[in-house]
């Protein structure tokens, strides 16, 4: 091809004006009243494959910063043409049609495809009046009766916009991936000058705190606007769940962070904006406070993504929320998933008949104990603060019998990788799975490096294998033979065009739970310079408990 995809997707040149392209149906006039500006300011997306389909999207916002949230554009619904490809240059044209951008959703276009062949790459673009957008490139599912050879999957979380420059989006969408995963903390509600990192923001929120419909709709913009997260938008089809910061931190059902009377409003304000500015289903938009997200998506029956919710239906954290040494947190009744997701899950563990079962998720599933002495003091707003949830879960993958258990995870701010007991105050005690823990793409700045093996807390949790605290996402690839993790890092975010390079690679073997190291990669010389020193207080600090 003469021009590679790389190119197309990461540079967003191939389109431009309408004029220079061929292929979508003509203008007809503008809409009545004034010609609309450039409108594709915030990209395009799209999201959720299955085998026969998945879901275009792209938002009009000519003036992306708005107050009012509505991206500066008229009071009046658009129509927009949607064109989807067999090739990145349009002439083998396999779907085309009109969608409505409508004023009441901040004219955000959800495009849901059906019928197409499995396991195929698509190209796909928008009009809207005469303006065209970039081209984006996405992919169906493999047929659920077939075994793909390979699936290239990145997980990602923890994209502060004022802690850093999203770099790292762009060097995941330069290994351009099959699949990508947003584990949570998407945007943060934070308004300027709140949440700093040491030496001050690399660049600052526009807004206030989010809490109105208005506000998240700009935040959401705002981040959207950064062309690193859109080139990671248009390169593969993303999977998404939300944390807390979509709303507010630490929420956890009804119950927000501090006392707040309008809470309920503004967690229906930020449900709304979360789907208008994302690549997902009419199965979940909104109803007021309540929004589904807990899906499936299957790749054939090499892997069974379980999307997990654990923000909308958990019990609040208990014993006043951060690190304790906490009975309530054994209480059988306590959940994180409330009990209809719970057996959902446990359904679809007996009902799998796929190679790997990975739980796509937002919180830390190990026991991770900060403490050396007898005392067990975890975080009461990861698992740990639902000791009884996550032994039931488990349990169940046990007892359905599930091939490889394999948990994704985001929050922390740091990548890190353990073994998954059954008794976690019996270090002999069998391994039973995996998790995986991305590192945030910017949130808490720069990070540090440091050796393998020298945090604190692996001297009792022997079941934590691997943990730094650079910023960066992780890539798998999944075979039916085995899941290899590559832990990808960035020396800096505080300023952009920083390299990536990978720090750790592990290996889990099919009917083998438990990670089996194959790279320790030292920082490379040629970005040491670069690199921040090693703080080894940092080492000690759960990232996400660091609040204002």
């Amino acid at each position: 091809m003469s021009l590679s995809r790389r190119t197309i997707l990461l540079s967003g040149a191939a389109i431009g004006a309408a004029g220079a392209v061929t292929g979508l149906p003509a203008a007809a006039g503008a809409a009545a009243g004034r010609p609309l500006a450039y409108p594709f300011t915030l990209g395009v997306a799209s999201g959720d494959p299955d085998h026969d389909g998945f879901v275009l999207w792209t938002r009009l916002a000519p003036q992306p910063l708005a107050e009012d949230g509505l991206g500066g554009m008229p009071d009046r619904d658009v129509p927009v043409h949607w064109e989807l490809a067999a090739d990145e240059r349009f002439r083998h044209v396999v779907r085309r049609g009109v969608a409505v951008a409508r004023t009441r959703s901040a004219h955000s276009v959800h495009v849901e495809l059906t019928g197409l062949l499995p396991g195929r790459e698509y190209f796909y673009r928008f009009r809207a009046e005469r303006h065209v957008s970039s081209t984006g490139r996405t992919r169906t599912a493999p047929a659920p009766w077939t075994m793909p050879a390979a699936l290239a999957m990145g997980f990602a979380s923890c994209s502060q916009y004022e802690h850093g420059y999203f770099t790292a989006y762009r060097r995941l969408a330069e290994t351009e991936p099959e699949l990508i995963l947003h584990l949570g903390d998407y945007q943060y509600e934070y308004a300027p000058d709140t949440y700093n990192v040491p030496g001050g923001n690399p660049r600052d929120h526009e807004g206030p705190e989010t809490r109105t419909l208005a506000n998240y709709r700009q935040r959401h913009a705002q981040y959207k606007t950064d062309p690193d997260l859109q080139a990671a938008h248009a390169v593969a089809p993303w999977a998404v769940v939300f944390d807390d910061h979509e709303v507010e931190n630490n929420w956890a059902d009804e119950v927000p962070e501090a006392p707040d009377p309008e809470f309920p409003a503004r967690r229906a304000a930020a449900f709304q904006a979360y789907y208008e500015n994302m690549p997902l289903r009419r199965t979940s938009i909104p109803r007021g406070i309540d929004m589904q997200l807990y899906r499936r998506v299957r790749w054939g029956r090499l892997a069974t993504f379980h999307l997990l919710d654990t923000r909308q239906y958990r019990d609040d954290q208990a014993c006043g929320d951060g690190y304790r040494d906490c009975a309530a947190a054994s209480d059988p009744a306590r959940s994180i998933t409330g009990a209809e997701q719970e057996a959902w899950l446990l359904d679809g563990f007996r009902r799998s008949d796929a190679q790997w079962d990975i739980l796509g998720q937002q919180v830390f599933f190990a026991q991770r104990d900060n403490n050396s002495g007898p005392l067990t003091v975890t975080s009461m707003d990861a698992w740990d603060g639902y000791v009884a949830s996550r032994d039931r879960i488990t349990r169940g993958w046990l007892a359905a019998g599930v091939r490889n258990p394999v948990v994704l995870t985001g929050d922390v701010h740091a990548h890190w990788a353990s073994d998954l007991k059954l008794d976690y105050a019996d270090p002999t005690s069998r391994t039973v799975g995996t998790e995986l823990v991305c590192s945030s793409i910017t949130s808490t700045g720069d990070g540090a490096d440091s050796a393998s093996g020298s945090h604190p807390w692996f001297a009792f949790n022997p079941h934590l294998r691997f943990q730094n605290n650079l910023r960066g996402y992780v890539r798998t690839t999944i075979t039916p033979g085995q899941l290899t993790a590559d832990f990808d890092v960035l020396p800096y975010v505080s300023r952009p065009g920083a390299p990536a390079y990978t720090r750790a690679s592990f290996v889990i073997e099919d009917r083998v739970p438990g990670l089996h190291q194959t790279a320790d990669n030292p920082i490379p010389s040629a970005v040491r310079s670069a690199a921040p020193s090693a703080d080894p207080g940092q080492q000690t600090v759960d990232q996400e408990t660091v609040r204002p």
